[in-house]
Formats: structure tokens, sequence, C-alpha cells
């Protein structure tokens, strides 16, 4: 368990680091500006408590060419009942490919619980509007783990 919260934690830090080296491409690929928002609408699955629609809201703000930092926060529904709020990292690999990872913690059956996020997208242009299919996994520390995928729509500002 220590060494997944070490790994995610490492994986968030050593991007950032690279990131001062391409701070003067920071700005050469930016067409429709450096924010992004989007809405994701999804399946949460978790073993035993079936599957969950969820919504949720992602804001990132891209640093540079490799990097966005941001946040997450969606609401599961039925027998879940959720909220997750999330600290990521969105790693763009390739042309619209993107390794999301980060921290962050879920409310659920009125307790708090630590979650740490893995997963991608691959996010397609139209003009400053994306459509994204999306496929994460969360590990929570105490309790099953899940596996949120959807689709997500939104725009660069």
């Amino acid at each position: 368990m220590r060494l997944l919260q070490w790994l995610t934690l490492s994986c968030f830090i050593t991007p950032c680091v690279f990131a001062q080296e391409h701070e003067t491409q920071a700005e050469s690929y930016l067409i429709h500006g450096p924010h992004h928002l989007s809405v994701l609408l999804a399946d949460t699955h978790i073993d035993g408590e079936g599957n969950n629609f969820t919504v949720g809201i992602d804001y990132e703000y891209r640093v540079n060419q490799l990097l966005g930092l941001g946040g997450v926060v969606e609401k599961a529904n039925g027998e879940l009942d959720a909220v997750t709020t999330l600290a990521v990292a969105d790693i763009h690999l390739n042309n619209g490919l993107i390794f999301q990872l980060g921290p962050g913690y879920e409310r659920r059956h009125h307790e708090n619980v630590l979650v740490s996020r893995i997963g991608g997208l691959y996010e397609f242009e139209i003009e400053n509007f994306t459509i994204s299919p999306q496929l994460h996994w969360d590990y929570h520390e105490h309790g099953p783990n899940a596996v949120v995928a959807g689709i997500a729509l939104g725009f660069a500002f």
C-alpha cells in the first residue's frame, strides 16, 4: 500500500521537475489557451457495489507541451453515493494521448478515504472543443478499488 502511494507521488513530482526544462517551449504549442475544462459522464464500478452513474468536472492548466496540472471532482450516484476529489497531473505523451495520475480523497458512506488515481484518456480536438474517452483505476486506502470508464466533453480557453 505504501509502495503504491510512493509511486503515485514520485510519478506526480518527476514531470514537474522536467517541466522546468521546457519553459521556453511552454507557449509555442498553445493555440486556444492553457486552460482546459471538461465535463465527464461515466460509470464507476466497484466489486460488490455494482455500476454507478458518475458525473464529474475536470480542470487542467497546461504548464507546457508535456505537463498539465489540475483537479477532478466526481460524484458517483446509486448504491455507491460517493464524491471523489483529486489533484492530478496530466502527462501528454503523444497527439491526444494523455496519462493521468494523482492523489485525493473520497467521501463515501459518511467517511473520508484516501485515494490514488492512475488512468488514461485520448483527446480528439475540434477547434477548441474536445471529446475524450477515459479509463481510470482508483486505488482506495481502505476498501475495494474502483474502475471509472466514461467520456468527457470539454473546451480549451
